[in-house]
Formats: structure tokens, C-alpha cells, sequence
């Protein structure tokens, strides 16, 4: 007999929507990249119990730092955003670090939180890493286990994927209240631009605006990506942490497939680069296309993506230009 916890039938039931306002919310990585997004959301929807506690004061991947954590502000609401992430090339140069603090940031959170007297709801954020290398297009979450992830990226994606069966199982045996949304790549304002460890957007835009000649970029060009925009996504994770109650994923995405040919051309062009274009197929490709069915959360909790790509784009290009410009004064 196969457990409940792996089987995949949808079963969206919902209780009563939780009043975020009326609950104690914690947000790990609420100063990070979708944390501060996230944060913006919330206060603005009339939260005002809401923690967002610095790995300087609370480091994750120790249990005794998450204990003290959950006694110093109580919560009753849990979003865990914090994540050890990067691009393809931070993942090839730490695969083993990539996989630990993500696992065990995970299993520490949620095995503390069991235990929480009054605990409302416990949401992960998974990724869409830990979908297999060559799953077909649109991804349904019903494919998340049918191979292995891409390889360059694929200690990141199990770690995550680890907390999915994890909050499953505790759910079959505790009746723990968590559930695992799975965004696809996101971008926007306040994201990483460092061109060490940042993801595609953040670099291609840096890369473009800094461009004294020839702009190289990894691949040859054709891979695809789906890219949502962060402001969406903390809209996502808002709804679903008031309606949703499932065991099973879900995705959080736009809709919209582009490849890296056209990405670069589009945002060379947003950036007003005269930049020509050098793709470097020495180095890696990554995963082969990337584009989700969002149609789950649309019918489990009434969510879809709302912002235009380009005006998306637009708005990150210029935040990022008005960061310079006053770092530059």
C-alpha cells in the first residue's frame, strides 16, 4: 500500500481562511530579495505582527538558534523563504553547501514547529529546480518526482524537494498545517545584481547597462525560462497561506516561455545597449525549458500572475538604474 503522504491526487480542500492580520507571522529571509517583497504585501494588507528575524541573530541551520527563534516571537504563522541560492555558477562551485543549509535550514524549521502549541500554518517555498531535467512542457506537479533535476542545479533542487515528502509525512502523522508552493524563476526590484552569484535577469540587465563593447553570456541561447515577477509572487504566497490547506504543490508562475536569445535581445534593447551579443557554449546550458501549469492555484486559491513581462522588466531595469546612479553621487 502506498502511503497517503506520496500520493499526488489533488485534493485542494480548504477550513476557513485564516486573517492573516489577526495572526504572529514570521518570515525567514523577510530581508531578502521576495522577503522584502513579501513584507510590503503584508503590511499592506493590515499586518502588523510580523518578524523577520537576521541569520546574524538566528542562523537556521542550528536547531538550538531556530528554538530560540520560534520562543522569542512566538508565531503562529510561518513563511520560510530563506534559502543558500544562486546562479548556475554558484551552484557548480558549491553543491555540497547548496544541499546542506537548504536541507537542514528545512528540516530544522518544520521539526521545531511541530511542536509550536499554536501554530496556524507552516508555508515552504520550494523551486522549480527540483523539477526533473527534462520534464515536458508545462510542468504539472505531478511530474515533480519523474527523474532527475538538471545537474548543475540538482543538490539545491533534492534539498528542497526533501521538505515537500518531509511536511507530507508530518502532515500524515502530526496533522502538521504546511504546504509547499513552487515558484518559478523570479525577478523584479531589490533583487541580487552581484555577477557572481546572482540568477539570469539581475545579470543580464547589469551586464547590458555596463557594457563598454561585446556582452558574452553562458550557452548557446536556446534554453527557455519562465520568469515571474516578485510583487506577483508575494500576492501568491499571500493567497495561498490564507485558503490553501493541500498536501500537494503548487506552482506559482506566469505563464510565459521566452529563451535566452530572446531574454538578452529584449532586455539589450529596454537597456538601450548597442552591446552585441557572444554566447559562450563552452559553458553550461542548464535545464532544457522551463514553464509551469499554474492552473492549480488559480483553482485552489484564486491566484494568477498579473504583470506584463516587459513592464516587469521595465521597472526592475529602472530601480537598478536608480540604484547606481545614487551609489555613483
Amino acid at each position: 500500500m502506498v502511503p497517503a503522504f506520496v500520493l499526488w491526487r489533488f485534493s485542494g480542500y480548504s477550513r476557513a481562511m485564516i486573517e492573516l492580520q489577526n495572526e504572529r507571522i514570521l518570515v525567514t529571509g523577510g530581508a531578502g530579495f521576495l522577503g522584502r517583497h513579501l513584507c510590503e504585501a503584508l503590511r499592506g494588507i493590515g499586518c502588523r505582527n510580523l518578524f523577520t528575524p537576521r541569520s546574524a541573530d538566528y542562523d537556521l541551520v542550528d536547531r538550538d538558534a531556530v528554538k530560540r527563534m520560534y520562543a522569542a516571537f512566538e508565531p503562529t504563522v510561518i513563511i520560510h523563504l530563506a534559502a543558500r541560492v544562486g546562479g548556475i555558477g554558484a551552484n557548480r562551485d558549491n553543491p555540497g553547501l547548496f544541499f546542506h543549509d537548504n536541507l537542514v535550514m528545512g528540516v530544522n524549521l518544520i521539526e521545531e514547529a511541530r511542536r509550536l502549541p499554536k501554530l496556524s500554518k507552516f508555508v515552504q517555498l520550494g523551486t522549480v529546480c527540483a523539477y526533473p531535467k527534462f520534464t515536458p512542457v508545462p510542468f504539472r506537479e505531478e511530474a515533480l518526482w519523474d527523474g532527475f533535476p538538471e545537474e548543475t542545479n540538482a543538490p539545491y533542487g533534492i534539498a528542497k524537494k526533501a521538505l515537500l515528502t518531509m511536511l507530507q509525512s508530518y502532515r500524515a502523522q502530526y496533522d502538521f498545517p504546511g504546504i509547499y508552493l513552487l515558484p518559478v524563476n523570479l525577478y523584479g526590484t531589490y533583487d541580487n545584481f552581484d555577477l557572481h552569484t546572482s540568477h539570469v535577469i539581475p545579470a543580464m540587465i547589469r551586464k547590458f547597462i555596463e557594457a563598454n563593447g561585446d556582452v558574452t553570456l553562458w550557452g548557446d541561447g536556446s534554453p527557455s525560462r519562465e520568469f515571474l515577477y516578485a510583487p506577483d509572487c508575494a500576492k501568491g504566497i499571500i493567497a495561498a497561506t490564507q485558503k490553501y490547506e493541500g498536501a500537494a504543490p503548487v506552482n506559482l508562475g506566469s505563464g510565459r516561455e521566452i529563451t535566452m536569445k530572446e531574454l538578452a535581445t529584449l532586455i539589450r534593447d529596454l537597456t538601450g545597449s548597442k552591446a552585441k551579443i557572444i554566447w559562450d557554449a563552452s559553458m553550461p546550458n542548464g535545464q532544457p525549458r522551463r514553464c509551469l501549469d499554474t492552473s492549480r492555484a488559480q483553482e485552489a486559491f484564486g491566484w494568477h500572475a498579473e504583470t506584463k513581462f516587459e513592464d516587469g522588466l521595465r521597472q526592475t531595469i529602472q530601480w537598478w538604474q536608480a540604484q547606481t546612479a545614487e551609489a555613483n553621487r
